[in-house]
């Protein structure tokens, strides 16, 4: 591929400043973007530390809460919503895309790195937010959009109108478009209106790709991360970035260079005092979640080991997911879904309403060690919206009430059709019923929150369990010890767990009741599991 040559007159005019000025010299040309340098501002984190290890919610602003009766979810109507997010008992927020995009929908075709989309407020918005929510110990962090731009980005639209352009090096040319390339069964090359050399575009035409090669794109997002940092924010999901640098038509997925650039960002952001860094890689997840990579990333296929296991009937799943954790790095980001189509349909969809079933899923990521994430509605059960196209059924509005005015009180028309189960799945009405997937998120997040063992503890792998429909394990935080079981039958089982020492005990943190029994001959404990159960005991010493 085409590589253009920084000189350091264009570089300065980059930054946004004037090069070899003097009298007589010409004026600056003016940046079609924000170029400003933007130098750090690091102050202490208000957070308690260890945050990051409690549960995040994936919140698409657009579909959460709107406060202004025009239909579409805004950053104020999620300040609303914090003291909710709080009683469940999530400990960080992942926001989708906030900044100003082409799309005006899903935000993934940046236009604008240091703006919001106006329809979600103003950056003054922003930062109360963040108030808001850091009074109430919870972090936030946003989606950062750094393979790719939008098509009409400013500066992708100087680049394309013109080869001489100082911008044309951001991006990656070739001409004529080389042949044999097909990512996800698409040709990645793309002609312009105006003929003449070939875009790259992982993603499509229209989110052409920025040439990560061309350091000053690295310092201008370097730039970008600290814009936020400064204003308070704690951390960033990065997108997609196995994708940051393609060699070859055979060598375009997960190159060293990707992993060279993840570190590099994940250095930057975490100058700052207790900011978290999640990756989205779907190629080589275990690699980028590494501490020297991305410190974490989203445990991709790890989920569907989990949905399968829940069935009781998949005793190869449910292996699968006892050793994941023995070779995976503990910071793991994990889910059973997200935004994506391609990570499966909503939880209920793919469960066919079957809560006993979504309830064992949900104590199995939110108990094992990683962070969880958790997608908005999730904890209802909200279903998929049919008949839409791409990723747009998992993207309903949320289901506050039955009657939909819960997200748009003052009248708004709702962006897009209510998920079709709102009538039953809602949170009000699940906030009244104990049984319901709401308070059983709510205990199970009340696990984590209470017990620092559920939160950040150790693996025990000698003590891991996979037997049947049982999956068993332990986790331990300095003195502090717990006993998971999950017991995936449709039978109750009964389960010898063998010797305690002499005066030891066993607690039972959830449910309350599930007393061991001891026998008065042998000294063995005896545990019956009912059938679908999830059962966590707190190990005392003697």
């Amino acid at each position: 591929m085409r590589r253009f040559a920084l000189t350091s007159t264009l570089a300065a005019l980059l930054l946004g400043g004037s090069a070899l000025a003097g009298p007589g010299s010409p004026a600056p040309v003016a940046s079609p973007a924000d170029l400003r340098p933007v130098p750090p501002q690091i102050r202490p984190s208000p957070l308690p530390e260890g945050w990051q290890h409690g549960a995040f919610m994936e919140i698409f602003v657009r579909a959460y809460q709107d406060s202004d009766g025009d239909g579409i979810g805004d950053l104020n109507g999620l300040i609303q919503r914090l003291p909710y997010l709080q009683a469940l008992g999530v400990s960080g927020l992942w926001l989708m895309p906030i900044t100003a995009s082409s799309d005006r929908d899903h935000g993934y075709a940046t236009t604008d790195y240091r703006a919001l989309e106006p329809q979600y407020g103003r950056l003054a918005d922003f930062d109360r937010l963040l108030r808001e929510a850091h009074r109430r110990g919870m972090g936030v962090i946003i989606d950062y959009v750094i393979n790719h731009a939008s098509d009409q980005h400013p500066l992708f639209q100087a680049a394309r109108r013109d080869a001489r352009s100082p911008y044309r090096s951001w991006f990656v040319w070739q001409d004529p478009a080389p042949s044999g390339w097909d990512i996800w069964g698409q040709n990645p090359w793309y002609a312009t209106p105006e003929g003449g050399a070939h875009y790259f575009a992982t993603f499509g035409p229209q989110m052409p790709d920025f040439n990560m090669r061309e350091p000053a794109v690295l310092d201008y997002h370097l730039a970008n991360l600290r814009f936020w940092l400064n204003r308070g924010l704690d951390g960033f999901r990065l997108d997609a970035v196995p994708h940051l640098v393609e060699n070859n038509a055979r060598d375009w997925n997960d190159q060293p260079e990707s992993r060279a650039l993840t570190q590099r960002l994940q250095r930057e952001i975490k100058r700052y005092p207790r900011r978290h860094v999640v990756c989205e890689a779907t190629a080589n997840p275990q690699v980028y979640g590494r501490p020297e990579v991305c410190g974490s990333a989203f445990a991709f296929g790890l989920e569907q080991q989990i949905l399968k296991a829940s069935s009781g009937e998949d005793a190869a799943a449910t292996q699968a997911l006892a050793d994941y954790f023995k070779t995976a790095p503990a910071g793991m980001a994990t889910m059973l879904a997200n935004h994506d189509i391609f990570a499966g349909r909503r939880i209920w969809d793919q469960l066919a309403g079957d809560e006993a079933r979504y309830k064992l899923a949900a104590a199995s990521y939110l108990l094992l060690p990683g962070t969880p994430f958790i997608y908005y509605g999730e904890e209802i059960g909200m279903a998929g919206v049919a008949g839409l196209p791409g990723d747009e059924p998992l993207r309903a509005p949320m289901s506050w009430s039955a009657d939909g005015r819960g997200f748009s009180p003052a009248g708004g028309r709702p962006f897009r059709p209510l998920a079709p189960n709102i009538a039953s799945h809602n949170v009000e009405a699940q906030a009244r019923d104990p049984g319901s997937l709401l308070n059983f998120y709510k205990a199970m997040l009340g696990l984590r929150q209470r017990l620092p063992s559920i939160a950040r503890g150790n693996y025990e792998q000698a003590q891991v369990l996979a037997q049947g429909r049982l999956f068993s394990f332990q986790r331990r935080w300095g003195e502090e010890h717990s006993l998971v079981l999950i017991h995936y039958g449709r039978e109750p089982l009964h389960l010898d767990l063998g010797q305690l020492p002499a005066q030891a005990a066993l607690r039972p943190e959830y449910p309350s009741q599930a007393l061991p029994r001891r026998s008065d001959a042998t000294g063995q404990v005896r545990l019956a599991l009912p059938p679908q159960s999830v059962t966590v005991y707190r190990l005392l010493k003697p």
